[in-house]
């Protein structure tokens, strides 16, 4: 559902913007302002999906946690996995939110202002959301390769994508490094779609599968 809300947003920006490319806060500042200021219709609704998409990444986190637990894993792995989901679910509430201010005319008259917002946006929602996730996928992908509760080329897959995921905060002092961020941003999302259909229900079902 994450996935669906987000994707969602991104249609419905492209729709009402009649398909202009989302600013990026290293534009100039009176390019951002004006983006926002002439664009809050869909600013708005994609704070919304963010928002909505923020709720069942959190409800996801809590779920596989529990799951971990029942499959007898006794490592660290889904305490770190349960913290990274919870933390990208906040941060990209909290981009989500700021976002939703940007929104605001009687803020995007204040062009000094609304490129500050917009780079806070853009970090919650960037490094910080992504960094989450790459906790989250490693906190799944690691035990879940020591034990084989899910195919190995699965497993290294979510290793790769949470190594570029947690590497992505270098792009906050090498611009170049920012295309991580989209690679942790979707790739996690993606992976954790197969996780959460492939991940055996209970130690039960995963001895089963090991026979």
């Amino acid at each position: 559902m994450s996935l669906g809300l987000t994707v969602g947003g991104l249609i419905s920006s492209a729709i009402l913007t009649g398909g202009q490319t989302f600013v990026s806060p290293f534009s100039p500042t009176d390019q951002v302002a004006a983006y926002f200021h002439g664009n809050s219709d869909a600013v708005r609704l994609v704070s919304m999906f963010q928002f909505g998409s923020a709720v069942p990444l959190g409800i996801f986190a809590a779920t596989v946690y529990a799951r971990q637990l029942r499959l007898g894993v006794r490592v660290p792995g889904p305490g770190i996995g349960f913290f990274g989901g919870i933390t990208a679910s906040v941060f990209l509430m909290l981009s989500a939110l700021l976002s939703w201010v940007l929104s605001r005319p009687e803020i995007t008259t204040d062009v000094t202002l609304t490129h500050a917002l917009s780079f806070l946006a853009f970090m919650a929602g960037g490094v910080a959301y992504v960094i989450g996730m790459g906790l989250l996928v490693a906190g799944i992908a690691v035990p879940a390769l020591i034990l084989r509760l899910i195919p190995r080329w699965l497993a290294w897959t979510g290793l790769v994508i949470a190594a570029l995921s947690e590497l992505s905060f270098l792009s906050m002092a090498v611009e170049p490094l920012q295309f991580l961020l989209p690679i942790g941003r979707f790739g996690a999302l993606i992976w954790l779609i197969a996780v959460g259909f492939l991940l055996p229900q209970n130690r039960a079902a995963a001895n089963r599968e090991e026979r």
